[in-house]
């Protein structure tokens, strides 16, 4: 009896007749097409920040900020190599402005994200305010805004890039333009964005125009002491610990439209609840030192090193001492689809 998987040679010259008229029968594909839940490509992985750093400062030796633009390594997911994805929806790299050094303004459709691994006293100016950069900020580049990067310190700047760029480039909606000079004009002065709004008020008459947040720096020290507050509420979660959303003022929603963003603390001894959600998540560690359990493997990471736990794959945390966390997703982008969906654990957490 024939197959989907052994057609007949009868079938097989159906097949071969309707390709010449660009058909195809789904019957042969169907089941990878609407599997019965995911199976990513994606693979578990961390990258010690102590083994890529020289790497990293080796680039500053061999190019400029200027002639590189952007002077970064991609972190490629072992398995997705060839294809500058973290994720199958996320781009990550490491860049890195040495003292003295300007990389050239330029925009794009693509939203990114900074987060700010070593070094304090560069900046990173968009559309017509800059902000100075410190270890553990959380920094965002609307789509299609100017923006530029560069460092007036004294010491290397490396932070970590997350841009939505494989959502885009499926889209075919890529676009990107250099601006004439290298730096853009300053029309606001520095912190005016958190000030207006990021305290809890809005100017009036503001209207939104954007679907980012205003606030493009998120300052570490801010949401450090925000954690700490948590922690004497004993606001514990079986999977994450504290986590906190970094949210857009205007609306409570996620602060970028397709990237969604947290900072979370696990206290020491914490042991996480086995947890997996649709959403492939980045972390890079702040604070602390701990683990990543994917099945059988275990990662373990310290201060500024990134790891990943893919889609749909069951994970837990766990921290040898207080730890502090950053992590990106594309969870937004599947929240509006109507396509995220979590599985929770229920272990208990220590802590």
């Amino acid at each position: 009896m024939d197959t989907p998987s052994q057609p007949s040679p009868e079938r097989e010259a159906y097949y071969g007749r309707i390709s010449e008229e660009h058909l195809a029968p789904l019957w042969e594909v169907l089941a990878g097409l609407v599997p019965k839940e995911p199976a990513t490509k994606a693979r578990a992985h961390v990258w010690h920040y102590d083994k890529v750093r020289p790497h990293v400062m080796e680039a500053g030796e061999l190019i400029t900020a200027k002639e590189a633009e952007r002077r970064v390594l991609v972190l490629e997911n072992p398995g997705l190599r060839g294809q500058s994805r973290i994720t199958p929806t996320l781009y990550a790299g490491l860049q890195l402005i040495l003292p003295g050094e300007i990389a050239p303004s330029h925009r794009h459709t693509q939203s990114a994200l900074r987060f700010v691994i070593e070094g304090e006293g560069a900046y990173t100016a968009v559309d017509g305010e800059k902000t100075i950069m410190r270890e553990g900020d959380f920094v965002i580049t609307p789509p299609w805004t100017w923006h530029d990067h560069g460092n007036d310190s004294d010491r290397p700047m490396v932070w970590m890039d997350g841009l939505d760029v494989p959502i885009v480039a499926f889209l075919e909606t890529g676009f990107a333009e250099s601006y004439p000079e290298e730096s853009q004009p300053l029309s606001r002065p520095e912190g005016d964005a958190l000030a207006r709004y990021g305290m809890g008020l809005l100017p009036e008459g503001y209207e939104q125009r954007a679907l980012c947040s205003p606030v493009f720096n998120y300052p570490y020290d801010r949401t450090r002491e925000a954690l700490e507050t948590m922690r004497r509420q004993d606001e514990w979660d079986p999977c994450h610990g504290l986590r906190l959303r970094y949210v857009n003022p205007v609306d409570g929603g996620w602060a970028m439209p397709t990237i969604g963003t947290f900072m979370q603390l696990l206290p020491k001894g914490f042991a996480g609840a086995p947890y997996r959600a649709t959403d492939a998540t980045v972390f890079s560690a702040v604070e602390g030192r701990g683990r990543l359990v994917v099945g059988d493997e275990t990662f373990e990471w310290g201060p500024r090193d990134v790891f990943i736990a893919p889609g749909w794959t069951r994970y837990r945390l766990e921290a040898d001492e207080d730890a502090v966390v950053f992590s990106f997703s594309d969870r937004p982008a599947q929240e509006k689809l109507g396509l995220w969906r979590e599985d929770r654990g229920n272990r208990p957490a220590a802590g």
